[in-house]
């Protein structure tokens, strides 16, 4: 049968760079998100938020705000009709604050009025009294003697392994002998290394609208990542069977994994109900700081062992990931910083601890990288250092330990899909490297804008120097550890005007990532046609799972294709009884659809799809799995984690002024292999915008919390500063296609890899060019010059 990936058998299908059906109207202004939404009689909510990260609730009077003209409505916890907590796996988050607050803009009260203006100025005068709580703010006073317990003590397989409550998940990985390894390394090198609070940063604020109907459920328009998780979470704080809470995906401007976890979903759903109206709330983007979890921040401990030629024999490290005040999706970025921590790399002995705190900062959760984010920082900057140890190459080195199709991870599990993490070096070292001082004009005066600060005019060249790094990383695809991660789509042909059209439904989240593109390539490519409708994402039809992990393009876009194979046997076992007496090539030949068409494996023409349809429609509603994984041994850490690995591989540029501490990024290259590449310029664009994302957590983002309060200082983008397109670099791609036996098309997960090697390859960088060791990050300028 031939391969309907090689060459187009479909106008628009895969392989294509097919254009999103968004991007023009985002561009241009015209796409409607969730802060659009609209209903005419719609009230507003506002959030009351704690100014303490750690308090005692002593009394609430809402008395006052009660009487402001235009309010329809103030709850607090004591209003919560059913559950009062809710959690993506472990259920410790208040909906409301529950007594005690435990991070610095905890929601304490809601308010609905007929204008956004008036429920601030309503919640504004609740009066809330407060005793103050010792903060927990770090490991030595989240787990010194006598250190307040943030929460009850758990009872369950996963608490039983860690040595004090205010730890939410531990996990080590341990292999081969470490100390035996030891006595043989020619060169030890220890590293300690730490990493800021990131913040996802989308553009879009939390947003969403709930609408009371007739049959007492509530209908909610929201933008999120996982809309039956979501429903999973909501419909026990409303006491409302899920039938009766609908959600629907509406327009989302960005997410990265802020948008996992709820965040105003159960708040708005609460207040409809409460006034029997429409309410709507978008957070301002302050409260969008509060009202969304973050990258961990973490403290990594890091020893290698090698041998005189280059050979690493062991690997020890420490990891402590800061997870705030509620669990979030913590455990499972222990898992992934455990699992990952020694990076794309052959080491037979291993000894890995990774764990995850509760403090009194502000919760954490997922984001881009899901862990392997902080352990890719410090294992790359170890390799530097080993090799620098050795007097080797950094790329060399790199090359030598590479890991390759058939390696086993510490964790045991086999690599059995291709891993060409040397090539992937190979191929980015090879890039032409940016002309020398590309700052200077021809004259050979320096072109300010193309200085570090030079567009603020704070240089003119003077101490600027030059320097080059490089990283790789390795990045698991999809849901791990045995959670059963799969996805359901529905697909329908028929014929309208004349016409085959498929229709695909899922729950899948559009986030930017360009599912919706895909999924028609892989209608029109599967079943032949050129007209394909993608249906708005609600919980009508089965879950779809988080649009994260890298995971929907392979989950989601396997069930499309899964339900567009099954659609497509119903439609030939249609036209083999309405017309398989004509042609014996019905009975006997391999089948497809193709333009419209019903062809044989060797092109012959049977019918036309639209004849064979006639007025039948065919539809198919089916899920799809992945191959199963396995959880970690809570011991040993070993299993069968995950069921994918992504690998990428970065080179930068930069150019410092040493003595004003500034940095401009030249270049970012990098080298990602993608299995195949079902949509090219989207890939592009990923690895692109997530080299991006990396680049700015190398040099500038991080949300910066009191030590001593555990307050946010900077929660806005006036403060917290993001890369724009005056810091953002020209980003060559070359991208690789060995395909994963595994996975539909063959594809691999493409969206977080590039965010894991881009900063530690930035911040190598500057270590070249400036010889300072630069152990944490986002990297400031008084790092660069001591003052």
């Amino acid at each position: 049968m031939r391969d309907l990936t090689q060459g187009i058998r479909a106008r628009g299908g895969i392989g294509e760079s097919t254009l999103r059906p968004d991007g023009t109207l985002k561009v241009s202004g015209e796409f409607a998100y969730a802060s659009d939404l609209w209903h005419e009689d719609m009230l507003w909510g506002f959030t009351l938020r704690s100014p303490h990260a750690h308090a005692r609730i002593l009394s609430v009077d809402v008395s006052e705000a009660l009487r402001t003209a235009g309010v329809h409505a103030v709850m607090t916890h004591d209003d919560l009709p059913a559950e009062t907590r809710y959690g993506l796996e472990i259920k410790d988050t208040p909906v409301l604050a529950d007594g005690v607050v435990r991070y610095h803009g905890e929601p304490v009260a809601l308010v609905a009025a007929d204008h956004p203006e008036t429920a601030r100025r309503a919640a504004a005068k609740i009066k809330v009294e407060y005793e103050q709580l010792t903060v927990v703010t770090d490991e030595k006073t989240a787990t010194a003697p006598g250190a307040p317990l943030l929460h009850p003590a758990r009872d369950d397989v996963h608490s039983r392994h860690v040595p004090h409550p205010n730890i939410v998940h531990r996990q080590p990985v341990l292999r081969g002998d470490v100390a035996a390894a030891r006595k043989r390394a020619d060169v030890v090198v220890h590293g300690e290394y730490e990493m800021g609070m990131q913040d996802q940063a989308f553009l879009g604020p939390e947003s969403g609208l709930a609408v009371p109907a007739e049959d007492g459920g509530v209908d909610l328009y929201v933008s999120t990542q996982w809309l039956h998780a979501d429903l999973r979470q909501v419909a026990p704080v409303l006491g409302l069977p899920e039938d009766k809470v609908r959600m629907t995906l509406s327009g989302v401007g960005g997410a990265f994994g802020g948008r996992e976890d709820l965040s105003m979903q159960a708040h708005a759903c609460l207040l409809a109900l409460r006034t029997g109206k429409p309410v709507k709330i978008v957070y301002n983007r302050f409260e969008s700081f509060f009202g969304h979890v973050h990258r961990h921040p973490a403290k990594l401990a890091y020893e290698h062992g090698a041998t005189r030629d280059g050979k690493l024999l062991y690997v020890r490290c420490r990891i402590v990931l800061d997870g705030g005040a509620y669990a979030s999706s913590s455990p499972a970025v222990v898992g992934n910083a455990a699992s990952l921590a020694i990076g794309p790399y052959v080491v037979d002995n291993v000894d890995v601890e990774a764990l995850a705190l509760y403090t009194n900062n502000p919760p954490c959760g997922a984001m881009r990288g899901f862990g392997a984010v902080q352990a890719c920082f410090a294992y790359e900057a170890q390799m530097d250092r080993v090799a620098a140890e050795l007097g080797m190459d950094p790329v060399a080195f790199r090359q030598r330990n590479a890991m390759a199709q058939g390696a086993v991870m510490p964790t045991g599990q086999v690599v059995d899909s291709p891993a060409p993490v040397a090539e992937l070096l190979r191929r980015v070292k090879a890039m032409p490297l940016p002309p020398e001082r590309q700052w200077e004009t021809v004259g050979g005066a320096p072109d300010l804008r193309a200085l570090p600060g030079g567009l603020s005019n704070t240089t003119h060249g003077e101490g600027v120097v030059r320097g080059v790094g490089y990283a790789v990383g390795i990045k698991n695809v999809g849901f791990s550890e045995g959670f059963d991660d799969y996805s359901t789509a529905r697909v329908r042909l028929e014929v309208v005007g004349g016409e085959p059209v498929a229709t695909v439904h899922t729950a899948m989240a559009e986030v930017g990532q360009g599912g919706v593109t895909v999924h028609a390539q892989i209608a029109r490519t599967e079943l032949g046609v050129a007209r394909v409708t993608i249906n708005p994402a609600d919980t009508r039809v089965g879950s779809a799972g988080s649009t994260s992990a890298s995971r929907q393009t392979y989950v989601t876009g396997g069930a499309v294709k899964h339900a567009c194979e099954a659609v497509r046997e119903d439609v030939l076992e249609l036209g083999r009884a309405r017309f398989g007496s004509y042609h014996p090539a019905w009975a006997t030949a391999e089948l497809l659809l193709e333009d419209g068409k019903v062809v044989t494996d060797g092109g012959e023409v049977l019918a036309d799809l639209a004849d064979v349809l006639d007025d039948t429609c065919v539809e198919r509603e089916l899920e799809w799995r992945h191959r199963p994984t396995e959880p970690f041994d809570l011991r040993t850490g070993q299993g069968k984690g995950h069921v994918q690995y992504s690998f990428a591989a970065h080179r930068a540029v930069v150019e410092v002024d040493t003595e004003l501490g500034l940095v401009k990024v030249v270049e970012l290259a990098c080298a990602q292999d993608v299995g195949k590449a079902l949509n090219p310029l989207s890939v592009t664009g990923q690895i692109q915008g997530g080299s991006t994302q990396g680049l700015g957590l190398a040099v500038m983002e991080e949300i910066v919390v009191d030590p001593a309060t555990a307050k946010v200082r900077n929660p806005s983008f006036t403060d917290y500063l993001i890369p724009t397109i005056l810091d953002t670099p020209a980003i060559p791609v070359d991208i690789l296609e060995l395909a994963d036996d595994h996975a539909p098309y063959g594809l691999r997960g493409v969206g977080e890899a590039p965010t894991l090697s881009s900063t530690p390859a930035v911040v190598a960088a500057i270590r070249q060019a400036t010889s300072l060791a630069l152990c944490r990050v986002p990297v400031r300028p008084e790092h660069l010059t001591g003052t």
